[in-house]
């Protein structure tokens, strides 16, 4: 079955997944009610995800355990730096924090690059299905949210028409079922998704906090 693994990670991730949509300012992106800021942090700690993801995936094409799931042609720290040139012009590296989530999160992916490259795939489907799903809905609503011109400062949601983003989904499912996978590694990539949506939903629930703290400070004291 072409989708064998991609649909046992879709189940097992499948309350997690929700979870993390749930979680910290999520809500708020989905209704269109995140600020400016908000969303450029977001962004500049998804930057450094992907950044650290691609490089391994790049590093470790050449591993029959992770190959059939490489596609720089899904990469987007290209495309993230470019929405943050935009929504964000100046230094956006040295004025956008990075969180603990974040830290933790490149910090496993470089582990994993060293120590056991077949388990990146876990963080290739967390990723690039959901950019190539839910993603293509947050397109639209970040773009009324911004107030920006249509593609202005979206480009990391952009993979082409619908076809083709249909079937760049079609082929990363592909992949994910052509790795040489036995019942003990596909069970290895499934306890890695699922810790990567949960790194997904301490980091939306840090950028939350960090938000919440700004707020507080910023409203005057009253008698």
């Amino acid at each position: 079955m072409i989708n064998g693994l991609a649909q046992r990670l879709r189940a097992a991730t499948k309350e997690l997944h929700a979870a993390a949509e749930r979680a910290g300012i999520m809500p708020d992106l989905l209704r269109g009610q995140l600020s400016r800021q908000c969303y450029c942090e977001l962004l500049r700690n998804l930057f450094e995800i992907y950044r650290a993801l691609e490089l391994a995936l790049t590093a470790r094409a050449g591993d029959p355990a992770l190959a059939p799931v490489v596609f720089p042609g899904l990469f987007r720290t290209a495309t993230l730096a470019a929405d943050l040139d935009i929504l964000w012009p100046g230094s956006w590296r040295e004025q956008l924090p990075l969180q603990g989530a974040t830290h933790l999160y490149v910090a496993r992916i470089e582990e994993l690059s060293e120590s056991a490259p077949a388990l990146l795939a876990a963080h290739a489907y967390v990723r690039y299905l959901g950019d190539l799903s839910g993603g293509q809905i947050l397109r639209l609503i970040v773009t009324r949210m911004l107030g920006t011109r249509q593609g202005e400062g979206t480009s990391f949601y952009d993979f082409g028409s619908d076809l083709e983003v249909a079937e760049a989904a079609r082929v990363l499912r592909a992949g994910l079922a052509a790795l040489p996978a036995d019942e003990s590694r596909e069970t290895a990539i499934v306890a890695e998704a699922l810790d990567g949506f949960r790194m997904h939903e301490r980091l939306f629930v840090e950028l939350a906090q960090r938000r919440d703290r700004a707020l507080f400070t910023a409203c005057p004291a009253t008698d």
